[in-house]
């Protein structure tokens, strides 16, 4: 179990914002943007990071052992080379558990690496002392759209004679067995030529190690390290200066920045379309209604980033091929690069999943043909939603998200919750498309299933008059954070209570249960939305300050995390795009309500004068917002790329609009 789990938090919480990721934390800011790791003596550590381009992924085991050598070890994924049987997990895998298979001998004597630094920015790079005069620096990052782990090593002289160096790639040659391989054999390799050369004292010399994979009906490709480092670079780069966050605090800005990256870079080209896929060393070439429909879909607009928005259109594409008059659920993961489907756990709620984020993600495109073509799939998640729904006015589903890890009944909050917040945003694109009969029906089963909600769902659970997740549930649940997400406000005292809890809140983030030892991120990421949407934001912030800085710059870094104890918190993708929509729909409270204008609750934290978002890509426009406290109020300015700018003053009550031009 990783030390982020000591009982901390209580005591971290009266720190002020400003200082986290300052002290206390293995890892500290560094001047690019990124963070650092600068090693002590006697302190081994080992962690692990997944990264990700168009053709593969890899995840990297890296750190220091007893003796402060290097440990380093690469697990690299390969989507599209698939194996049999051809289903979710059938992503070849080649595990380099040995880095040293590279040989590197200094004047006769095998080097040996003493880190000083670990760095990352959307790259690793590994900065080490060793047991002759070299300094050496190793740099770690996916290629952007081929299936290769590239490496690339530095070695400087910082003594005064020359070094003889003699390299030598030990690596063997990984060959599948066709039989176990769809499309025939599989080679994997790892290049790097054999070298002897001299450094002389003040030069370096540097060299690219590149983990590659194809079908040996291709022919090698030829790679460039510094090009690939180059465009790598370029990418992230581009990340970090769209949708800019700006606050008082810097670990918040800093950590989403970092979350932009895992949320856009895994994203695979498949046979399919493009992908966007959770990843975690499981989940490639395939989609779930969840984690792509529901979670990081609606995101991809306000990033602007055009593979995340083409897989979100991808996505919904391959969902609506399952459409039929019978009214029979879609599946809940699309696998296989679109060729097979799993539906292991029934009905999730996937439709109202995918109805919700469909709707959410049309609106902040900003585009009608978009919004038409995602329409029908929409309308149909309806009918078949209203086909489940019970006598009690709420929508039936065979299971939840979590698939039978908890029970969830046959009727669960988070199914009607969901179905709630879809009906609302498919009703103002129902408005935009000139289909007012569809937005005065949806805006009535709107408001009934609301009061149904409530009325069905409505109990006292633990001494909290908040909701059971279920009609036999006495356990408080995370998920009852859903209805605050979704603007369901009648039992939002209770319900942030009971959030705020000693039965949820741990220094790992919220449980899923009470009572349990299981956190999944995604439910604490819900719950800081919810709770900033809803106006809790003084108490929340603390909580969100805290998890910001143990996630970037504690002891498992630098994005959230799936699960404990399943996964080994693996760095899942879609989370860091509940992280972005936590400040996005959660701390500015911006709420897509047409193709063109979205309505906003920026509650500025205590301490707070002014924040921003800079070069937002929603609703097929670029534009900024600034908030500025001004006495009681706060004056909000979007200010548009053409040079317009538009200004209100919020009074901190209702919601205020905005139609960009």
């Amino acid at each position: 179990m990783h030390t982020l789990f000591r009982p901390i938090f209580a005591c971290l919480l009266i720190i002020p914002c400003i200082t986290y990721g300052q002290a206390g934390h293995r890892w500290a800011f560094s001047a690019d943007q990124g963070i650092q790791w600068t090693v002590k003596p006697n302190d081994p550590h080992m962690d692990h990071i997944e990264m990700s381009g168009l053709q593969m992924s890899g995840i990297i085991h890296y750190g220091v052992s007893g003796r402060g050598e290097l440990q380093l070890r690469k697990k690299i994924i390969f989507p599209m080379l698939r194996t049999i049987p051809n289903d979710t997990h059938a992503s070849l895998t080649v595990d380099f558990k040995d880095y040293s298979k590279l040989s590197i001998k200094v004047n006769g004597t095998e080097l040996l690496e003493y880190p000083k630094t670990f760095r990352l920015r959307g790259k690793l790079s590994i900065t080490s002392n060793s047991n002759s005069a070299l300094e050496v620096t190793r740099i770690l990052f996916p290629s952007t759209d081929k299936p290769a782990l590239i490496e690339t090593i530095k070695l400087r002289n910082t003594g005064s004679v020359a070094c003889k160096v003699e390299i030598s790639n030990g690596n063997e040659v990984f060959r599948s067995d066709p039989a176990k391989s769809v499309y025939g054999q599989y080679i994997v390799e790892a290049l790097a030529k054999d070298t002897v050369l001299n450094i002389a004292p003040g030069e370096n010399y540097s060299f690219g190690v590149i983990y590659s994979g194809r079908k040996s009906s291709d022919q090698p490709y030829t790679y460039s390290a510094p090009y690939e480092l180059n465009k790598r670079d370029h990418f992230i780069d581009g990340l970090f200066s769209d949708l800019v966050l700006e606050t008082p605090n810097d670990t918040l800005n800093r950590a989403f920045a970092f979350a932009k990256i895992r949320a856009a870079e895994s994203i695979y080209d498949t046979k399919g379309g493009l992908m966007h896929g959770p990843g975690g060393g499981a989940y490639y070439a395939a989609i779930w209604a969840n984690d792509q429909a529901e979670y990081a879909n609606p995101f991809f607009p306000f990033l602007g980033n055009i593979n995340g928005n083409e897989s979100a259109i991808n996505s919904y594409r391959h969902f609506a091929r399952f459409m039929n008059s019978d009214f029979k659920p879609i599946p809940s993961s699309i696998v296989a690069e679109g060729a097979d489907i799993w539906n292991g756990a029934g009905d999730r709620g996937d439709m109202a999943m995918i109805a919700y984020g469909a709707s959410r993600f049309a609106l902040a495109s900003g585009k009608k043909e978009t919004a038409k073509a995602l329409w029908p799939l929409i309308t149909w998640c309806f009918e078949y939603l209203e086909r489940q729904k019970t006598a009690d006015g709420v929508f039936k589903s065979d299971n939840d998200e979590l698939e039978g890890r908890f029970p969830a009944g046959k009727v669960n909050l988070s199914t009607s919750s969901l179905a709630y917040g879809g009906y609302i945003s498919a009703a103002a694109l129902a408005e935009d498309l000139g289909d007012q009969l569809r937005k005065k029906e949806y805006l009535d089963k709107a408001a009934k299933l609301r009061i149904a909600i409530d009325k069905y769902f409505g109990a006292n659970v633990q001494g909290f008059n908040t909701y059971r997740y279920y009609s036999e549930n006495n356990k408080l649940r995370a998920w009852i954070c859903v209805p605050l997400v979704m603007g369901i406000t009648e039992r939002k005292e209770e319900t942030i209570k009971a959030l705020f809890s000693d039965y949820l809140w741990t220094s790992n983030g919220i449980l899923t249960e009470s009572g349990s030892k299981t956190f999944w991120d995604r439910s604490t990421l819900y719950a800081f939305r919810g709770l900033l949407a809803s106006g809790a934001t003084n108490r929340c912030m603390p909580y969100l300050n805290y998890y910001s800085a143990i996630r970037l710059l504690g002891e498992h870094v630098p994005y959230p995390v799936e699960a404990w104890p399943e996964g080994d918190q693996r760095h899942l993708s879609a989370e860091s795009a509940l992280y972005c929509r936590v400040i996005t729909e959660g701390l500015f409270g911006i709420n897509p309500a047409g193709l063109n204008k979205f309505t906003i609750t920026p509650w500025l934290p205590r301490g707070w004068n002014t924040m921003s978002l800079k070069k937002i890509r929603a609703f097929d426009r670029t534009f900024d917002i600034q908030v500025v406290r001004q006495g009681a109020k706060e004056r909000v300015s979007v200010r548009i790329d053409n040079g317009n700018i538009i200004s209100k003053i919020w009074d901190g009550k209702a919601a205020i609009e905005f139609t960009l031009p």
